[in-house]
């Protein structure tokens, strides 16, 4: 089994950290429901990129001003990262969205209503009787 390596334990505790803070502690009041899913920290610290989701309405717009209020806190979002991971150089930070949620709620409708309509199709196939095939004769 392979151990994880430093940057996969920094990357870890930095998205538990920043989704604690972002909560607590950025006060914007434009800021909605944001949820940090993951981070990716570079091999040698310099960055990191953190995905984030939002609750209720995912229009672009929106999106990017989340991300433009975040990139705005990332001054003090570090500050406060140094002192809770105890980091000599913390990472900067970039924001991305993430849109695995909500490509996996459409690939799983696709899947519903391809099994939906499979399921109509037997289900007018038992219906019906092929006009073409012969009474079978019974021995």
């Amino acid at each position: 089994m392979r151990e994880f390596s430093r940057t996969d334990r920094v990357a870890e505790q930095l998205a538990h950290e920043l989704a604690v803070l972002i909560q607590r502690e950025v006060k914007d009041p434009r800021l909605g429901m944001v949820t940090v899913g993951s981070a990716r920290v570079s091999r040698d610290l310099s960055y990191a990129d953190v995905y984030i989701t939002l609750m209720g309405d995912n229009s672009d717009e929106r999106i990017r001003d989340h991300l433009r209020i975040l990139e705005g806190a990332s001054g003090f979002l570090r500050r406060r990262l140094g002192q809770q991971l105890k980091l000599r150089h913390v990472p900067q930070l970039r924001f991305h969205y993430d849109d695995s949620v909500e490509r996996g709620h459409a690939l799983s409708s696709l899947i519903d209503e391809a099994v939906a309509t499979d399921q109509r199709r037997h289900d007018e196939d038992d219906g019906a009787v092929d006009p073409d095939s012969e009474p079978r004769e019974e021995r």
